[in-house]
């Protein structure tokens, strides 16, 4: 079956305007001769890793000692993978995968999908297992691009609410199904390092679209699947 989905889709937040970045960015620059007064011409053509080395000398350390001469560069790497879903393009992690639902009516979900993320607030890792169902309308979307969507929503600034929102948007965006369920648990180490420091807490979240919003029963049948473990052979 030929998949006809072509429709480029925005993955940037609304607050994230250009202006704003740009702002942002005039931020960084000015940051740059206030924290440790490194210009970038002393040795670092990168901003982050510029900006990454003056934060260690504010807390004291020493950057040109042996465990920290190649941390910035590697602070700027892992933060640009951790926020690569700003500019991810969803079409094309989608990659066609839209197909005819050739009459299929019934629930489909994809349980425990790993998710890591950084809380916008401490930039401190949360992380746990979204599980996303959906009720086809007339097109169905290829299984493994659903966690592919779950990383794009995740790999950016993110507080867990909005996260859960925005992965449910997304596939009433490709796919038009009549209903969408998301529930999301997550780990925030904003909560267990620092702060209130309670080590057990998890933080549950759920967005619902269509059938599943309107209809108590589908919602039942949602969560009602989720309290199921699997059997072998799977063995999870």
């Amino acid at each position: 079956m030929k998949s006809d989905f072509k429709k480029p889709i925005a993955t940037r937040p609304s607050f994230a305007a250009e202006d704003a970045a740009a702002q942002h960015r005039s931020l960084g620059a000015a940051a740059l001769s206030l924290a440790g007064g490194l210009p970038l011409q002393e040795g670092y053509e990168d901003r982050m890793e510029a900006l990454s080395r003056a934060m260690l000398e504010e807390l004291g350390e020493e950057p040109s000692r042996e465990g920290l001469v190649q941390t910035p560069k590697r602070v700027a790497k892992a933060m640009r993978f951790l926020t690569s879903g700003y500019d991810a393009d969803i079409a094309e992690i989608v990659n066609g995968a839209v197909f005819d639902a050739e009459d299929y009516r019934e629930l489909v979900l994809v349980r425990d999908v790993e998710f890591y993320s950084l809380c916008e607030h401490h930039l401190l890792p949360f992380f746990g297992k979204v599980s996303v169902a959906y009720l086809p309308g007339e097109k169905i979307i290829g299984l493994s691009k659903i966690p592919r969507l779950v990383d794009v929503f995740a790999r950016r600034l993110q507080v867990q609410e909005r996260f859960t929102k925005q992965i449910a948007d997304s596939l009433e965006e490709i796919i038009s199904p009549r209903g969408v369920a998301v529930l999301a648990t997550g780990f925030h180490l904003c909560m267990a390092m620092r702060g209130v420091e309670k080590q057990a807490s998890q933080t549950t979240t759920t967005a619902f679209t269509g059938d599943f919003q309107r209809d108590e029963r589908r919602r039942k049948e949602f969560l009602g699947l989720l309290k199921t473990r699997q059997q072998e052979p799977l063995g999870f």
